[in-house]
């Protein structure tokens, strides 16, 4: 009887422990691996590669171009859960503008910029702030934004290794100002705010530090002051305008004067400050009408983008992006 008693017992403990090391359907336990970062290469020119379930794209380029495409993705995938807070708009056909130009520059040049495209919708990520705003604790949003900061950083260690210095552009889109003034102008951005800008030229280059912007590099190995390179006549804006694309800075519309204006952001900041690199980083953020909205808008911008890029960069570095082997 005591035997039995014992076993009995025994029985009860061992029922008890392991039912509560055994998950119920309603809590499981998730034990997901992730293949190693940069496991899906080496990376070679033409070529696509894509991040876990194709969440991001990668299209290794020839030129030290590198086009950041962070806001214009659609997929929208019930595993990761909506982002409870900051902005969440698409930009509306900047992944198609962005291989647009890779088209253009290819087809009549036969070279291509690097190209990194997230394609979840930015209510699932915004590729273009911290992660913990950018994934809000989901493990595949998180993995998403490595991988895209991963390519990023692949396609910026190749180029300086080829050419020693290079350009991120990051692509975006402004709409409708809440006032509902619709401003044509490219907002071109280098981590300055409009009230910078607001500023004099003598203002700008006595007491903005170069240091303050996503183009040090750019401003520490030329002979131009950093108002020149901001709104002079062979900054990137002017070249716009000179294309007929108005744009912010520039010459024609060298500040805000307190109008609705984006300086750059997380990735601006992250691509174009880094010491380590001889690097720099553009924002981009482009109107719809006329030069995103249909595809013959978005055929005919990127023929005078290329264009623009291929000055601006030979201006200022001596590389023609249109001539590399």
């Amino acid at each position: 009887m005591y035997n039995s008693s014992k076993i009995l017992l025994l029985f009860i403990f061992l029922t008890i422990s392991c039912s509560k090391d055994t998950p119920s359907n309603s809590d499981p336990i998730l034990d997901i691996e992730f293949d190693e970062l940069g496991s899906d290469g080496p990376y070679l020119y033409g070529e696509t590669y894509y991040g876990r379930k194709s969440y991001v794209t990668y299209y290794p380029g020839n030129i030290p171009i590198i086009l950041s495409i962070p806001h214009g993705g659609d997929i929208s995938p019930s595993e990761i859960s909506n982002r409870t807070y900051g902005v969440s708009v698409t930009d509306s056909n900047t992944i198609e503008l962005g291989i647009a130009i890779r088209n253009y520059f290819f087809s009549n040049y036969n070279v291509r910029p690097y190209v990194v495209i997230n394609n979840l919708k930015r209510t699932k990520l915004d590729a273009n702030r911290d992660i913990v705003e950018a994934a809000q604790g989901n493990m595949y949003a998180e993995r998403a934004f490595d991988e895209f900061h991963y390519y990023i950083n692949s396609a910026r260690e190749e180029i300086t290794t080829n050419f020693n210095t290079g350009f991120l552009f990051d692509i975006h889109g402004h709409g409708v100002n809440p006032d509902g003034f619709y401003d044509m102008r490219t907002w071109i951005g280098y981590l300055l705010s409009g009230d910078d800008l607001d500023n004099s030229d003598n203002y700008i280059d006595q007491n903005i530090s170069i240091d303050n912007t996503s183009i040090y590099s750019l401003v520490n190995t030329s002979n131009k002051t950093l108002s020149n390179l901001l709104r002079g006549p062979n900054s990137l804006g002017t070249l716009f305008e000179d294309a007929l694309y108005t744009a912010l800075p520039s010459s024609n519309s060298p500040s805000p004067e307190g109008m609705r204006y984006f300086s750059g952001g997380y990735n601006t900041f992250l691509y174009g400050t880094n010491r380590n690199f001889d690097f720099n980083a553009i924002q981009l953020e482009f109107p719809f009408p006329d030069l995103r909205d249909t595809s013959q808008s978005r055929g005919t911008f990127s023929s005078s983008f290329v264009q623009i890029i291929q000055k601006y960069i030979q201006t200022h570095t001596g590389i023609d992006v249109l001539l590399i082997d």
